[in-house]
C-alpha cells in the first residue's frame, strides 16, 4: 500500500502530465476506471496501475488527479504497445490544438473502422483531455504519422467544388481536416487529390471539425454498406 505522496509511482504520474515526460519516457497515465478497462480489453497491460484503496491511499491517488472528481484508478501505458499498422481509411488532422477535438476524431475512427494521422502542432492524444474525449478509442484506433497516412488524399473545406457525396471516396483513402479558425493552409490542400465540401441546407457556414470528421466518416460508411 503507498502511504506517501513522495512515492515513485505518484511522482511518475504526476510528472507523466507533461508533454515532454510522456515524450521522453515513452510513457502516459489514463485517469478512471473507463480508460483503463478499455486498455485491458484491448489487451494493453498497464505498467503501473494505482487503485485507490487496494495499493494506494485515495487521498493520495487523489492529490495526483486531474480531475475535478479524483480517480479511483490510474494507469500508466506505454505508447509502444498502441495499434499499428494502417487501415484502408484515415482521418489525417490538420494541426488541430484542440485536444478535446483530437480525442472526438479518435471515438469517431474507432466507431468507422478508420485510422487518424496527425500531422506536428497537433494536440497530443495521449494528453489527458484527449485521453478522456476519446472514450478509450485510442487503445483501439492505430495512430499514424502524417505522412503515412494511406491512398488518396481528399480535403474537406468549405472552399471544396464538389459536395461531398458525389466526391471519390474510393479506398484506401485519407480525410484530410483541418483546424476550425484557420482550416487547411493551401500548401497542404495543394497536395490533396481532391477537395470536398460538406453540403449545409441550414444557415450555419461551418462545423466543428469533429462533426465534420464523423459526417465524413458516416458518408465513406454508407457507400461501404
Amino acid at each position: 500500500m503507498i502511504t506517501s505522496k513522495d512515492n515513485a509511482k505518484l511522482k511518475l504520474v504526476r510528472a507523466l502530465q507533461r508533454k515532454q515526460e510522456r515524450d521522453a519516457t515513452g510513457l502516459f497515465a489514463c485517469e478512471g476506471e473507463d480508460l483503463c478497462d478499455a486498455a485491458l480489453a484491448a489487451g494493453i497491460e498497464p505498467v503501473e496501475l494505482l487503485v485507490a484503496g487496494q495499493n494506494v491511499e485515495a487521498d493520495l491517488l487523489a492529490g495526483v488527479s486531474t480531475l475535478p472528481h479524483p480517480a479511483r484508478a490510474i494507469g500508466v501505458f506505454r505508447r509502444a504497445d498502441l495499434p499499428r499498422g494502417a487501415r484502408d481509411t484515415c482521418l489525417a488532422l490538420w494541426q488541430l490544438a484542440d485536444p478535446g477535438n483530437v480525442g472526438t476524431l479518435i471515438r469517431s475512427a474507432d466507431a468507422f473502422g478508420a485510422a487518424v494521422a496527425l500531422s506536428g502542432g497537433c494536440a497530443d492524444p495521449l494528453g489527458a483531455k484527449a485521453l478522456r474525449a476519446s472514450a478509450g478509442a485510442v487503445f483501439r484506433v492505430p495512430l499514424l504519422a502524417w505522412e503515412d497516412a494511406p491512398g488518396r488524399r481528399v480535403a474537406l473545406d468549405t472552399s471544396g467544388q464538389v459536395a461531398l457525396p458525389e466526391a471519390d471516396l474510393a479506398p484506401p483513402v485519407t480525410l484530410v481536416l483541418g483546424a476550425e479558425r484557420a482550416g487547411l493552409p493551401q500548401e497542404v490542400v495543394a497536395t490533396c487529390d481532391l477537395v470536398a465540401s460538406i453540403p449545409m441546407p441550414g444557415d450555419a457556414e461551418s462545423l466543428n471539425v469533429a462533426a465534420a470528421g464523423a459526417i465524413a466518416l458516416y458518408e465513406l460508411s454508407r457507400r461501404a454498406s
